[in-house]
């Protein structure tokens, strides 16, 4: 299964003030707060794993068919980062989802996967491939036959990626 989340960075700094009091509570668990607190970049850390969750949040949307505000259930590890990429797990009640985000100058973009060998095999669509089913639950039709394959969109200010997971 697949999740991403995208984030416009710029949009995200007009509409969103990280250094109010009670954002990071709401959000994050202590470690993570811990985490970012003791960041280079704080800004880019929350964002980074705002995203992770939003994208993994997606595949568990995809397995329960219910929609929950629990970013504080869903607990981030970040395992690498450079300036342009980052790798990591989430995780929520026994589930484990890796995640790979690319860093850039005004967005962030995270890929979710429940099987890490799936990240390798993640690709771009175009949205208009992707269809959406009863619960609004992406999904990619695959051309001349009765199947379909899980897709996920994001969407956010000038920014919107549709991913699927590439055949084996």
């Amino acid at each position: 299964m697949i999740g991403n989340d995208v984030i416009d960075l710029q949009q995200s700094r007009q509409e969103s003030n990280w250094q109010r009091k009670g954002f990071l509570e709401k959000l994050f668990s202590e470690e993570e707060q811990c985490f970012i607190a003791n960041s280079s970049d704080p800004e880019i850390i929350i964002w980074l794993m705002w995203s992770m969750k939003e994208a993994a949040y997606k595949i568990l949307n995809r397995q329960t068919k219910k929609r929950e505000f629990i970013p504080k259930k869903l607990i981030c590890k970040i395992l690498s980062q450079t300036c342009f990429s980052a790798t990591g797990q989430v995780f929520y009640i026994g589930n484990i989802y890796h995640t790979r985000t690319f860093l850039a100058d005004d967005f962030i973009h995270t890929i979710a996967v429940n099987d890490l060998e799936d990240l390798d095999l993640v690709v771009e669509i175009d949205k208009k491939e992707m269809l959406k089913d009863i619960n609004g639950i992406p999904w990619l039709c695959i051309t001349n036959s009765n199947q379909y394959k899980a897709a996920s969109n994001s969407n956010h200010g000038r920014f919107e990626k549709t991913v699927t997971i590439k055949s084996k």
